[in-house]
């Protein structure tokens, strides 16, 4: 037979669409042309695929083939379809039966000796086969991520004589055993219970924790900030498997995974991080997921915040709200998860001591006036928990003594999150308008709005106060929204 056709699989941000490679050997002088708007490593494939073919004992055909990748406007990347492309040339020159490819989705990159080397994105082809019912064959060193969802068959191998073996019948590939456990414990060495004093601090950081709330720390150098968010992650509730199994898709775009985690990811990118590090981006075909698609479920922590360039800022401004990236180009357009938990950190001044009683500040006014317009206001809107620190006095760290540990803290954080799924389905803030002033009682509402008019608060940091407001009212198990939970919420947005 002439025409073959072999199933694999493109990468569309989290998405892998279904791609068919066509193969046609027709009359003329020899050669290899690809088609179905490929990128430079799938036209270089010809080169890989011709060498694995004769390295692996068989005879590359005299003839002109044309290999079509369909959809046609679908752009093709990366070296994930040599094996396809590979397994079509050999079913169009009768070597292996076309038949036995059609319950199958091939991907894998050759070398030159036959070779099966490892891919990215292998997780979402899992996905796409367990939709279409089909199995999936690709390299040993993508077997444990392709078989975490255990939704379809995982068939690896590490020649491309191993899988033409499987095709002929003569040697069959077994299904792929995940021999990894999928819980990893926390870090132990990171406990709360190791920050000394900031007890106010710790407070903030368990309310974020409880509702998913964003958090600014702003305070002097050596106050303990990045401490703080470091911490963060150890009293956060484990993920779910289905949390679990959306991280690692995120990250598999980046490198092949070999587990799952149960913990929730921590992302803390250099604040000389682009626009395209933070939100994600790339050439045609060639999208990957920033930093906060990175920390999906989880923590993204921006250290220095007022360094950062001012267009990443703004640009968080959107996820932020909805949840969601949405990278637009002119042929393509991707939308990438980014539901992150914000916690940033900055000085007060340029130098960092700005308010501190030693005086050691030699900042203008201008200058620092200069410094803290660097954060929009409607970004700094969008964050619910603003908290100035002061750093602890040698005295007290060596008289303090051991706060509550993690385990302790993050135990009333499930509680107050078992509440929320309950009451609502979601952590608080993502709560709409509607659904916070149910719970809401007179007095707690007059205050709000009373403190609103007075401090010039807009309608969406009325909202946040309140949706803070719910989280503290959770932590204590109340039913209702009242008011020292509304005073509370204000003197954590700095405003009371």
């Amino acid at each position: 037979m002439s025409l073959a056709t072999v199933y694999s699989c493109a990468c569309s941000g989290l998405n892998a669409p279904l791609v068919r490679v066509e193969v046609h050997l027709s009359p003329g002088l020899p050669g290899l042309a690809v088609v179905g708007l490929p990128e430079t490593a799938v036209r270089e494939s010809k080169d890989r695929v011709r060498s694995a073919i004769l390295n692996s004992g068989f005879e590359f055909p005299s003839q002109r083939v044309t290999i079509n990748l369909s959809p046609a406007d679908l752009p093709k990347e990366g070296g994930r379809f040599d094996l396809p492309i590979a397994l079509g040339i050999l079913a169009a020159t009768g070597v292996i039966p076309e038949q036995s490819l059609k319950t199958m989705i091939c991907l894998g990159e050759l070398s030159l000796s036959g070779q099966l080397m490892p891919i990215n994105g292998a997780l979402s082809a899992s996905l796409m086969a367990g939709k279409t019912a089909t199995s999936l064959i690709l390299p040993t060193a993508n077997g444990n991520e392709a078989a975490l969802p255990k939704c379809t068959e995982v068939l690896a191998a590490d020649t491309l004589s191993q899988v033409i073996a499987h095709c002929q019948g003569r040697s069959a590939l077994l299904p792929y055993c995940l021999h990894i456990t999928s819980d990893n414990p926390k870090h132990p060495s990171l406990d709360l219970a190791q920050v000394q004093g900031q007890f106010q601090a710790k407070r903030a950081l368990e309310i974020a924790a409880a509702g998913g709330h964003s958090l600014l720390l702003l305070g002097p150098p050596g106050a303990g900030k990045s401490m703080l968010a470091a911490r963060l992650p150890s009293i956060l509730p484990s993920l779910t498997l289905a949390q679990q199994i959306e991280v690692a898709a995120i990250h598999s775009l980046h490198q092949p995974l070999q587990t799952l985690t149960s913990t929730a990811p921590y992302r803390a990118p250099h604040h000389s991080a682009s626009t395209a590090a933070l939100v994600g981006g790339g050439q045609l075909g060639k999208t990957k997921p920033g930093e906060i698609s990175l920390a999906h479920h989880g923590v993204l922590f921006l250290d220095e915040l007022p360094e950062f360039n001012r267009q990443a800022l703004e640009a968080l401004r959107e996820p932020l709200e909805a949840g969601h990236i949405c990278l637009a180009r002119a042929q393509q357009q991707i939308t990438f998860p980014a539901s992150f938990q914000l916690i940033a950190a900055m000085n007060p001044c340029p130098c960092g001591y700005a308010g501190m009683s030693n005086n050691r500040c030699r900042c203008t006014p201008e200058r620092i006036q200069q410094y803290l317009t660097r954060i929009s206001g409607p970004l700094l809107d969008r964050i619910d928990i603003r908290l100035s620190l002061q750093p602890v006095e040698l005295e007290q760290l060596q008289n303090a003594t051991h706060g509550e540990t993690s385990a302790t803290v993050a135990a009333r954080v499930e509680v107050a999150r078992a509440l929320q799924s309950q009451r609502q389905g979601r952590l608080n803030a993502a709560l709409n308008g509607n659904s916070l002033v149910v719970n809401l009682n007179s007095k707690a509402k007059s205050r709000l709005l009373l403190a609103c008019k007075r401090l010039h608060i807009s309608a969406r940091g009325y909202h946040r106060v309140l949706r803070v407001a719910r989280t503290i009212a959770d932590l204590s198990k109340a039913p209702d929204i009242e008011e020292p939970h509304i005073n509370e919420a204000l003197s954590l947005r700095g405003q009371h």
